[in-house]
Formats: structure tokens, sequence, C-alpha cells
């Protein structure tokens, strides 16, 4: 069948995006699919609904309105009472490019994106939501610039498309006329993984099968591969906000601890060390508890740096000691950090004590966030203390700590040893938390 203006089946009408279209506006983009124009803007506010107060989450929302000459025959503008369609698509705005926002990392502040159909020939909410990305984009670049947020809080970049069955063939971006005689018609969103945030189908004049709805998400996807490339061609240097890794320092000079926490964080952050971040020197332990060193740290180098950071305190607390070393297990003989004088004094004061020594490796991990409240994670591993050490691998007490499969932390490998140690265990709860 031949497409009404020509096209193949698979080809998008002729796409323009024009950024800064609107200069009093955070983020604006005209964007226009052949005959549909949508102007897009994005308007930046400080504090958020009161459902989030306090939350340090930041939110974002958005409307959509046609103007009156937008379908040719005059369109009321809305009164008191909203037209009910423009509500129900402003609402899946919001919905798909808050998929795009880690909003956790946004501020206690409000984005909105407006959109506002110029022109209307079909195809209208998947070009606001296209552009309305754009838009959100150059808000975002907007507070970088000025310092209002460290990094962009953009996971994911976002696209929508039209597609539909008409005369029995399936069609990509359908134009109005198209639109009016589709036998079924989906509305697809999708991020940069091509991953579904919304789908919209409905069968107009008749049922679609499977096989149909295959060939529609296959169109859909490639259109909005090339619509990823537009928006990213539309933004030029603001492109650079998307997709960005949060940052997280690790609150620690101990390169043991460092290694054995990035490899449980994996890749979910660009992780920095506090020299890396630019952080020098040593924060004041002084906490009573292992939970408020962490804090200390974990909050100091935030304030330091401006990036989320993590710091873990943990140590050696045994049973016949009243809970020593406890909080100063790294400096249990005097000196920060020298691990045999502090195993030597360790054994020394154990001397007259009968097996089993049992102990606890104890970990707080406290992560600090630039704007949610701190949050802590404890993990406690069980074991017994020798008089001999056994193993080569670990740091500190490890030689000495024997876990109920019968070796020592120090005979464990890092595989091993990252199961069922302390940091293990409280990274677990962390990572859980995090989703």
């Amino acid at each position: 069948m031949k497409r009404l203006d020509g096209r193949a089946v698979d080809t998008l009408r002729a796409i323009q995006m024009q950024t800064g279209f609107i200069s009093t506006a955070a983020g604006s983009c005209l964007i226009a699919f052949g005959g549909t124009r949508v102007l897009c803007t994005a308007s930046v506010e400080e504090g958020v609904p009161p459902f989030l107060r306090g939350s340090g989450m930041g939110w974002l929302t958005a409307e959509y309105a046609m103007l009156p000459a937008s379908t040719g025959t005059r369109k009321r503008r809305d009164g008191v009472k909203k037209d009910g369609r423009g509500v129900e698509i402003g609402r899946m705005i919001g919905r798909a490019l808050r998929q795009a926002v880690d909003l956790s990392r946004m501020g206690p502040r409000t984005i909105t994106i407006d959109c506002d159909v110029l022109e209307a020939d079909g195809g209208t909410r998947t070009a606001a939501i296209t552009g309305g990305f754009v838009a959100l984009c150059q808000a975002i670049d907007g507070l970088m610039q000025r310092g209002a947020l460290k990094e962009s809080p953009i996971a994911h970049q976002v696209a929508a498309v039209s597609c539909g069955v008409v005369a029995g063939m399936p069609m990509l971006d359908l134009c109005y006329r198209e639109d009016s005689m589709a036998d079924a018609d989906m509305n697809i969103v999708m991020n940069e993984q091509f991953r579904f945030i919304e789908l919209q189908g409905t069968g107009e004049e008749r049922a679609f099968s499977l096989s149909e709805l295959g060939q529609l998400l296959s169109l859909a996807q490639g259109g909005i591969a090339q619509l990823f490339a537009m928006q990213a061609q539309a933004l030029g240097d603001a492109a650079r906000v998307i997709g960005k890794k949060q940052t997280l320092v690790i609150a620690s000079n101990n390169a043991h601890k460092i290694k054995e926490l990035t490899a449980m964080l994996g890749d979910r952050y660009r992780l920095l060390s506090m020299r890396e971040a630019g952080f020098e020197g040593d924060v004041e332990e002084n906490g009573a508890t292992f939970a408020d060193n962490a804090l200390l740290k974990a909050q100091a180098v935030r304030d330091a740096t401006g990036y989320a950071a993590l710091a873990d305190d943990s140590g050696l607390m045994v049973d016949a000691l009243d809970g020593a070393p406890g909080v100063h297990s790294a400096r249990f003989a005097g000196v920060h950090g020298d691990d045999a004088a502090n195993n030597a004094l360790l054994v020394e004061k154990l001397r007259d004590v009968p097996a089993p020594r049992t102990a606890q490796f104890v970990s707080a991990i406290a992560l600090a966030s630039p704007f949610l409240p701190s949050r802590l994670f404890e993990g406690v591993c069980p074991g017994v203390v020798t008089f001999e050490p056994r193993g080569q691998q670990g740091f500190g007490y490890d030689p000495y700590f024997e876990y109920e499969n019968g070796k020592t932390f120090a005979e464990m490998t890092d595989e091993e040893k990252a199961q069922v140690s302390h940091r293990a265990r409280a990274m677990q709860k962390l990572l859980e938390a995090l989703g």
C-alpha cells in the first residue's frame, strides 16, 4: 500500500527541533512532526508539592493544551474546567519524562513541562514527549551552568512515536488522515535501552493480532532510535547532561577498604576516592559508635565536595573485652593503622580467656546525599578470635578472626569474604534500599 504522502511504512515524517525558541523559558523546543507542531517549554521553580516537602526529592510535571486554531476548526480555550483529553495527555507526558530523571538528585525544586500544540496533524502527544525531553535537558544544563546542580540527574533519554495498522498494513508515525482511518493505533514511549515506558494501543476498527503488535513495536523502536539521534543533535553541547552516572565519593583513604567497597558497588556509580574528589586529610572520628563515625565521615566529605559520599566505619567487638576494641579498632594499640601492634595487644588481652573467644565484626555504612536525608546500614558477622594468625589475604584483624566455616578472613578469597563479611552484609542492605 502506498501511503498518502508517499513515505515507506517504516519512515518518519520530516522532523524538526528548534531549541531556544522561547528566550524566557529555562528550556524550550519547537518540534515538528510533518504538519504537527508543538511548542514545549520547561520552567523551574524552587519548592515541591506538599506530598514531597521535607523529603529532599524533586518533582516533574507536565501540562498539555491545543491552541484554538490548531485543528482548523476553532477549539475552545480551557476555562475553569479543563479539557479531559488534555489533562490525560498532560499526565502521560509527565509520567514519561519522570522516567528520564532521578528525582532524588534534582533537589527540592519542580520542573514543569508545558506542551502547547500549535498545529495538529496526528501524533501530538508523542511529539510533546520527544520535544519535552529536549526542553528538560536544556533546563537541567542551565541549572548546572549557574551552579544550582553539581551534576545532571538525567538518567535516561526518552522519546516517543505513534504507529498503527492502516488497511491491514503496520505503519510508523501516522499523520491525522492515516490515524482517522486506522484499524488500530499505538503510542509508544521508550528509553535509550529500548525499554518500554508506556504503551497505549487500541483496536479502533478491529482487534489486532500478536504478529501485528510485534511489527508495530519493531517499527516504533526503529523510529525512536532516529529520534534519539535528532534530540542529541538539537541539544548540541547540552546533550552532555544525558545518562550520566551519579558520582559517589568513598570517604576513606584505606586502600583495602576502597577496593572492597568498589567491588561491591559494581558499575552503579562513578566512584571517586576522597583525594580524586579533592578532599585532602582525614575526618576526626570522635563518635561513640560505628554509626556516629560513619555519618561524620560521609557528611564531611559530602559537604566539602558537593557529591554524594559513602563512608564505612567498622571494627572488631570481642565479647570477653566488653565490646573492645570497638570504635578504637584501627588505633587499639595507640597508632592508627598499626595492624601488627593492634593484633599483638588483642592476643595479649585475651591470653587468659578460654575458647571460644566469641566476637563479631561490625560495619556501619553511611550514605550522605546532597539533597536527601543521610541513611545508615549496618552489618554484623559473628566469629571467634584465634591466637595464631592464618592466611595472607585481607587486612587488620582478618588473620585472627575465624568465621563459622573454619576459615579466617585472611584465608578467604576476596570473593568468599564478599559473601559473608560484615561490610558485605551492610552493603547488601544499602543496595536493596537503593532498588
